[in-house]
């Protein structure tokens, strides 16, 4: 038996290195279509499973639904014939690999909703066969993969590190970078097993300069929490610090700009008017619950989660004062162009975007709201802002500009003409200092 399980593990590893391996990337989303090109770029045969057909459709016509992938992009490993994609998981079974990037969002009781892992893993499972590499890469608690996942995969009879191999590889897929991508970012590796280890290794430094291995998969887990727990705590601070330094008359940009010239012993982490992605604003609260499991209460987590959460209802009323002191009747009635609507610049990515929070916050306060978004045409629908699907960006002109009583500035994406906003509107409130090189008409700027 231990000679068979050997010879499993050398025919995989080998059909790693020849790239005679096949595939199957499940979930096209913002981190499993750059991971499916990656490998398709290298050769790998690689087939991407998805329960959107209208995004199945997509891809095999060598088109693209996420903007900063361009269509030449897919058509090329489309053409290659080194990828397609597919709704069928019962093509699971020709897998060598098979790469999970699912979604893994909170419940409204801000718990881990792990459906669409337990979905995954039911659909994998009966047509899991023995010698597969199966590797997740959705963020969530430490021990999901082998609490969680491992018992749906063995449900029909195989077990991991005899006759398949299960590993973690959290993603770093940062959307819109153009320094880093997919085959740029070291890939850090954890397995059930030393086996699972070494396979998920190989098969990942096929397409990635720096493999990371660690200990355990439940480790690899951690680390993805740590990262973006890091980046969270360190924005709820820059947000208080903001909060703090707006009282005493001080510019916090200023004081970040001067103090990130320090060459060690500092990091520059921004304000903003919230949290969004489907990252930093959700994967705290992973561990928070986790912890809780164990007796543990994460305080400095949560205090961090309490001050970004509270970061739209800030700009709002520093929206709503600014107003007031312009016109003297505040947001009730004020007509509102809100610019940029992704969670992040020069993406179409809304996933959990404040800019969703905050134009409810405004029309709770009376205010009609309209945006503009250069890459969101349309607002798409959500479950926590169902009510806003459907509304569509405005068009850019000086008049439209004008007709608003103020612009408010949600997200920078680099192709705003700032200098022409300010121009043109009566108000502008920039909670990204979108408008620092803006030099006439300051006195209509606030910063918030």
């Amino acid at each position: 038996m231990a000679n068979s399980v050997k010879n499993g593990e050398n025919a995989l590893e080998k059909h790693f290195l020849d790239r005679s391996a096949r595939i199957g990337v499940v979930g096209l989303g913002y981190v499993g279509l750059p991971l499916a090109e990656a490998f398709a770029r290298e050769g790998f045969t690689v087939t991407g499973f998805d329960i959107d057909e209208a995004k199945v459709r997509l891809l095999n016509e060598g088109k693209t639904y996420i903007r900063h992938i361009l269509d030449a992009r897919i058509a090329a490993i489309v053409d290659s014939g080194k990828f397609s994609a597919s709704t069928d998981f019962s093509d699971a079974v020709d897998m060598d690999a098979i790469l999970i990037c699912v979604p893994t969002p909170l419940t409204r009781f801000r718990e881990p909703d792990l459906k669409f892992i337990i979905s995954t893993g039911e659909a994998i499972a009966p047509h899991l066969r023995a010698g597969q590499l199966v590797v997740l890469e959705s963020t969530t608690w430490p021990g999901t993969t082998t609490e969680v996942l491992k018992p749906i995969l063995e449900a029909g009879g195989l077990r991991s590190g005899d006759d398949f191999y299960l590993a973690y590889s959290p993603e770093r897929e940062d959307p819109g970078n153009p320094d880093y991508g997919a085959t740029t970012i070291p890939k850090v590796v954890g397995g059930d097993g030393e086996a699972a280890l070494h396979l998920a290794s190989t098969l990942y430094g096929q397409i990635v300069g720096q493999v990371v291995p660690v200990s355990s998969a439940a480790t690899a887990e951690a680390v993805k929490l740590t990262e973006n727990i890091f980046r969270a705590v360190n924005i709820a601070l820059a947000n208080e610090l903001k909060l703090v330094y707006d009282r005493m008359g001080i510019d916090v940009w200023e004081v970040i700009d001067a103090a990130k010239t320090k060459p060690f012993g500092y990091m520059p982490f921004y304000p903003g008017p919230g949290l969004g992605g489907h990252c930093i604003p959700i994967d705290p609260f992973y561990l928070t619950w986790k912890a809780r499991e164990h007796g543990i209460s994460t305080r400095f987590i949560e205090l961090a989660g309490e001050i970004n959460t509270d970061m739209p209802r800030h700009v709002v009323r520093r929206l709503g004062d600014a107003l007031d002191a312009q016109t003297g009747k505040g947001l009730n009635g004020a007509r509102i162009l809100l610019i940029g609507l992704a969670y992040k610049k020069n993406v179409d990515d809304t996933r959990e975007s404040p800019s969703l929070t905050i134009i409810e916050l405004m029309e709770e306060r009376g205010a009609a709201v309209d945006y503009y978004d250069p890459y969101v045409a349309e607002i798409p629908m959500t479950r926590e802002h169902a009510a806003l699907a459907g509304r569509q960006s405005v068009g850019w002109s000086q008049e439209t500009l004008a007709s608003y009583d103020a612009a408010f500035i949600c997200t920078d994406h680099d192709d705003v003409d700032y200098a022409e906003l300010v121009a043109h509107s009566r108000l502008v409130v920039d909670t990204r200092n979108a408008t620092r090189d803006v030099s006439a008409h300051r006195e209509r700027i606030v910063k918030a």
